[in-house]
C-alpha cells in the first residue's frame, strides 16, 4: 500500500507539474489511474485533497487558480518548484544543524530531517555534515510549551490567534487576541511577539504564561508585519538589562547568586544577609519575586510595593 501511494503521489504531481495551465479535479481523476478506481466522488476527493496536502508537505508548490466559468483548477509552475544551486560554507552548515536541533523536543523532528534531506537533494555536498559540524559545543534549546507548534504555524502562515494568557502580577488568565510576528528564545524561555487587537499595540507574550489551547481565527491581519521584530531588546528591557537605576536590597548570604553577578555594591549586613545595589529596570520586580523568601526589597518604594503585588497575587493562587 505505501508503494501504491507514493506511485499515486508521483503520477499526481507529474500531472500537475507537466500541464501549462490548470487542469480540474474531473480532469486530474481521468490522468491519474488510481484515481479511476475510486469507488466513489467522495472518495476520490477525500483521496485528492490528502495527497494534495501531502505533496505541499514535501514542498511541492501547488496554485488553485479559479477559470471565468468558476471551475477551480490546479497546476505546479516549474518555475516555482525549482531550487537553485545550494552551497553551505562550515558555518553556514554548523547554524542549519543548530535550526535542526532546535525542534528535537518537539514534535517538527520530522520536518527538520526531511528538510535537511531535500537540501541533500538540492545540491548540499554530502562531506557537509550540519549535525556534525562544530560539535564540540552542544547547544540545547528546550521546547517544552504546548503553545509553540500551533504559534509557530501560525506566524508562518500569517494567522491571526486567541489564546488565554496569565500575567505575572494577575490571579486568572485573560484572553487574548493576537496578530502573532515571531517566535524568539531568550535565556531558556520562549517568547512571541505580535500586534495586541485589544490594546492595539505591539506585545511579547512569554509562552510559559499561555494556558489552554491557542485558538486560530480565520481573519486577515490588520497591521503589517515589522520588517524587523526586536523580540530579544524588548524583553531585555522588561528585565532590567537596559536599567538606568539602581535599586537596593536585601539578600540571604547563600541564596540569589543571578542578582550577585548584576551586583554594583554589596555590603554585609551579619545574621547571614546582605546589602545589595543592583540595576533597575522594567520587569525587576517579577525577577524578585522568583527568590521568595530570600529577598527583601528596601527601596525605591515602587519597586517594593511591584513586588509585594505580585506575591499577594501568587498567595491568592
Amino acid at each position: 500500500m505505501a508503494i501504491a501511494k507514493a506511485e499515486r503521489l508521483m503520477n499526481l504531481a507529474l500531472c500537475l507539474l507537466g500541464t501549462r495551465r490548470p487542469l480540474s479535479k474531473r480532469e486530474l481523476r481521468e490522468s491519474v489511474e488510481a484515481y479511476l478506481e475510486a469507488a466513489s466522488d467522495d472518495a476520490f476527493n477525500r483521496m485528492f485533497e490528502r495527497d494534495k496536502d501531502d505533496l505541499r508537505e514535501l514542498g511541492l508548490v501547488i496554485e488553485t487558480v479559479e477559470n471565468l466559468d468558476g471551475e477551480v483548477g490546479y497546476l505546479a509552475r516549474r518555475d516555482s518548484n525549482r531550487l537553485p544551486p545550494i552551497t553551505l560554507d562550515a558555518e553556514e552548515a554548523a547554524a542549519l544543524g543548530l535550526a535542526a536541533k532546535v525542534w528535537q523536543q518537539a514534535r517538527l523532528a520530522g520536518a527538520a530531517s526531511g528538510a535537511l534531506q531535500k537540501l541533500r537533494a538540492a545540491g548540499l555536498p554530502e562531506d557537509v555534515d550540519p549535525y556534525g559540524a562544530h560539535s564540540a559545543l552542544e547547544p540545547r534549546i528546550p521546547v517544552h510549551e504546548a503553545a509553540f507548534e500551533p504559534l509557530m504555524l501560525a506566524c508562518r502562515d500569517r494567522r491571526p490567534v486567541v489564546f488565554d494568557y496569565r500575567k505575572a502580577n494577575a490571579v486568572q488568565p485573560e484572553s487574548r487576541h493576537v496578530e502573532p510576528w515571531t517566535l524568539e528564545c531568550w535565556r531558556g524561555h520562549w517568547y512571541l511577539a505580535g500586534w495586541d487587537r485589544d490594546r492595539g499595540a505591539e506585545r511579547v507574550f512569554r509562552l510559559s504564561r499561555i494556558t489552554g489551547k491557542v485558538r486560530s481565527r480565520g481573519t486577515r491581519y490588520t497591521t503589517p508585519v515589522p520588517d524587523v521584530v526586536t523580540v530579544r531588546e524588548t524583553v531585555a528591557s522588561w528585565a532590567g538589562e537596559s536599567a538606568d537605576r539602581s535599586a537596593r536590597i536585601r539578600l540571604r548570604s547563600d541564596a540569589g547568586y543571578p542578582l550577585r553577578a548584576k551586583a554594583t555594591a554589596v555590603r554585609e549586613l551579619g545574621d547571614g544577609w546582605e546589602e545589595l545595589e543592583i540595576p533597575y529596570g522594567h520587569g525587576l520586580d517579577a525577577w524578585l519575586v522568583e527568590f521568595g523568601p530570600d529577598v527583601v526589597v528596601l527601596e525605591p518604594a515602587e519597586l517594593r510595593a511591584d513586588v509585594v503585588d505580585r506575591l499577594r497575587a501568587v498567595a491568592k493562587g
